[in-house]
């Protein structure tokens, strides 16, 4: 297999390296952790190490070390695509190597080879209302899928732990090959009629999703669709998703538990489900207004919003100094392809208007907007208002960033987390032992 060859010549080397890094600088002092980041969430604290994914205050997120631009410009698409094969873009983050086209093709038939949902897990999507939250089916979804585990049966077989990582690439690109269909019938029961669909092997991962949500005849869908993938397929190893699923991973649950808890992970509103929010939210500002708003109306509105104690979804960042360039991307998108639609042009009065606000009230050290500002505008062009479906898509792109982390946990041989957690009155007395 393809990913399973390139991963093997590299693996050694990486072993080799973690390994040094341990045994020549172990005590090497990475950060001083505060009282202040203890209880702040640990926010900004290095705890991971991972060369998959690196957000990078002043350029946004690198994957293997490439920014959106150069990530754009290299990956390889067909004749008939603006944007790449989410199989070449997976080739690079499980593989550490720009692919070929034919690379990405391999990747991409690899998934179709493997696609088919077990009946089973269309039972448990069915067991939940229509009118039950679409992140809960896709969890849910996920997690019955761990009874096909080959990592489990492999595990149980006494398989030794350096070859873990194979059969955890086996059921990673296994659940990858199903997400399109599993996330499509979460959309066509809720929204088309309990609609089912199946997998076309003459398309590719992001067209196959189209075309299962009753996209299939608009080519721009699916060209949105191969972007937005790219754009939400990873975000570094420490946010609440992708660490979860690490977390999870690193006891030895099988990629489809893991992959579950990211998604759980995910479908916070602090999180994923901020995308929803603020398309939410620009929707309400669009809908008081009557239309496209003004500047001064946008003013009115956001004060209003932070005078109740809210904030403005969309904007600001834990890490990034910068416009998001995830947000850059979707806004040459629709520029290009819908300038004129009305929500769109909401959004961009909005994105000129609030970082002023912000700025002058001090309301944040990253002002600019982020991902979540255009995610549900390029959404609704295309007709797909449900905003409540929003962190499902999200989710269908992060799964491939959760599972190249899990596996390459296993393949460096990287152990259980168990961080130390401290008591009030312990921290107290530390600190009155240090003043003393």
């Amino acid at each position: 297999m393809l990913l399973e060859d390139r991963i093997q010549a590299n693996v050694e080397v990486w072993r080799e390296r973690t390994q040094r890094l341990i045994r020549e600088h172990g005590d090497f002092v990475i950060s001083n952790v505060t009282v202040s980041q203890i209880f702040s969430g640990i926010r900004g604290v290095p705890i991971q190490v991972s060369d998959i994914s690196y957000v990078d205050a002043d350029q946004g997120i690198l994957y293997r070390g490439y920014n959106l631009k150069e990530v754009l410009a290299l990956l390889p698409k067909k004749p008939d695509h603006d944007y790449p094969l989410i199989g070449g873009l997976y080739y690079l983050l499980m593989g550490n190597e720009v692919p070929t086209l034919e690379h990405a093709i391999d990747i991409e038939n690899e998934w179709i080879a493997r696609s088919g949902v077990p009946d089973y897990v269309f039972k448990v999507i069915d067991s939940f209302p229509d009118s039950g939250s679409s992140m809960a089916m896709f969890s849910a979804a996920v997690v019955s899928m761990s009874s096909d585990s080959k990592f489990t049966k492999d595990y149980h077989s006494s398989t030794h732990k350096k070859e873990y990582w194979r059969s955890m690439l086996e059921d990673s690109l296994d659940l990858i090959a199903r997400l399109p269909e599993i996330t499509a019938y979460i959309y066509n029961k809720k929204y088309r009629n309990h609609e089912k669909t199946e997998i076309n092997p003459d398309l590719d991962f992001a067209g196959n999703f189209a075309q299962m949500i009753g996209k299939g005849d608009d080519l721009l869908y699916a060209e949105l669709m191969r972007l937005f993938i790219l754009l939400h397929a990873d975000h570094e190893n420490a946010n609440v998703s992708a660490h979860t699923a690490h977390l999870v991973g690193s006891a030895l649950s099988d990629i489809y538990l893991a992959s579950s808890a990211g998604i759980n992970g995910l479908a916070g509103p602090l999180h994923g489900l901020a995308n929803q929010e603020c398309f939410n939210w620009l929707s309400c500002v669009y809908q008081t207004y009557g239309g496209v708003p003004s500047k001064a109306q946008v003013t009115e509105h956001v004060e209003k919003t932070l005078a109740e104690g809210k904030v403005i979804p969309g904007f600001g960042h834990a890490v990034l100094r910068i416009v998001d360039p995830r947000y850059t991307e979707e806004k040459k998108f629709a520029e290009k392809h819908f300038p004129d639609d009305e929500m769109f042009r909401t959004a961009m009065v909005v994105g000129e208007v609030v970082p002023k606000i912000l700025m002058k009230m001090g309301k944040a050290k990253n002002p600019w907007p982020n991902v979540d500002g255009l995610n549900g505008v390029l959404q609704n062009h295309f007709g797909v208002s449900q905003s409540d479906y929003y962190t499902v898509l999200f989710g269908l792109s992060r799964i491939l960033g959760f599972t190249c982390h899990v596996v390459w946990a296993r393949a460096v041989g990287k152990p259980i987390e168990r961080p130390k957690a401290l008591t009030t009155r312990l921290l107290e007395r530390m600190i009155a032992d240090e003043q003393d």
